[in-house]
């Protein structure tokens, strides 16, 4: 389970994060990346998970995944860093490999390229 101080909470951060960061993705998920002014911070993550994905125990079993996958990773995430992971219909049917595959190439290709 992901860290509850990790856990991004508020609409405004989403939005920041969607609106102003940049997004890359492939076809299970596409990934946004924002940075806060304040980069002593922890970095949060927010996932969306849409009713498109499938029922109730899909979306769940999706975001348990996703979550589960973020952990391991978050470490890789720079303070005052908002991520934003919003899953696609085809996640509903990936494996956890597939989805890990992803969301791993999703990350490189943001931190590479919100460090220009």
């Amino acid at each position: 389970m992901l860290n509850t101080a990790h856990r991004m909470r508020s609409s405004d951060q989403f939005g920041q994060a969607v609106r102003k960061g940049v997004r890359t993705g492939k076809s299970t998920m596409v990934v946004h990346f924002a940075t806060t002014a304040n980069t002593a911070d922890e970095p949060l993550v927010g996932f969306v998970v849409s009713k498109a994905i499938g029922k109730a125990v899909t979306r769940n079993l999706v975001k348990r995944r996703l979550r589960s996958i973020v952990r391991d990773r978050i470490a890789d995430v720079p303070n005052g860093g908002l991520l934003v992971i919003r899953a696609l219909p085809k996640a509903a049917t990936a494996d956890f490999a597939q989805l890990k595959k992803d969301l791993d190439s999703n990350l490189d290709k943001i931190l590479v390229k919100s460090r220009h």
